[in-house]
């Protein structure tokens, strides 16, 4: 298998304010994970490449339904079933849904003005847009780090 090096991106240039700092950086993060799996061709994208049963399109497919999850209060009846793609999603369909979730969480995070403030989530309790934002960090990193594998698993690609 070929090893193909990308050139690493440096980490983002933010603006000053708390929330520019965790916005630039879950922005960067969203990016890189959408990046991994871009032109990855099928079957590959979508072949669990651990006994998990974890695939490059699954994890890309569940980062949208945990963006939708925590900023725009939709329910989840089954986190499992988020990392299996359906028959029918494509690549670019499922990294475009990705891409339209961080669009439509931008929004809410971009009109709150108190990060102490609770995201809204209808009938549950709220975390703070903090808490918020920090988890989506930290789960985005985590599956960041599950892509690159995945990938380098794949072809060979390595870097962000």
């Amino acid at each position: 298998m070929p090893r193909t090096r990308r050139r690493d991106t440096p980490p983002p240039r933010t603006g000053p304010s708390e929330k520019d700092v965790l916005r630039g950086f879950l922005d960067h993060l969203r990016a890189a994970v959408a990046a991994k799996a871009e032109d990855v061709p099928e079957p590959e994208v979508r072949t669990p490449g651990v006994p998990s049963g974890t695939s490059l399109l699954g994890l890309v497919r569940h980062l949208a339904h945990v963006e939708r999850f925590t900023f725009l209060g939709e329910d989840v009846a089954d986190w499992p079933g988020t990392f299996r793609p359906r028959p029918d999603e494509t690549v670019a369909s499922v990294v475009a849904d990705y891409r339209a979730a961080c669009e439509r969480a931008n929004t809410v995070i971009d009109a709150c003005p108190d990060l102490s403030r609770p995201v809204a989530r209808p009938g549950r309790t709220a975390p703070s847009m903090r808490w918020a934002l920090v988890h989506l960090i930290e789960e985005t990193g985590r599956h960041a780090g599950h892509a690159d594998i995945l990938r380098e698993l794949i072809d060979g690609s390595t870097g962000r």
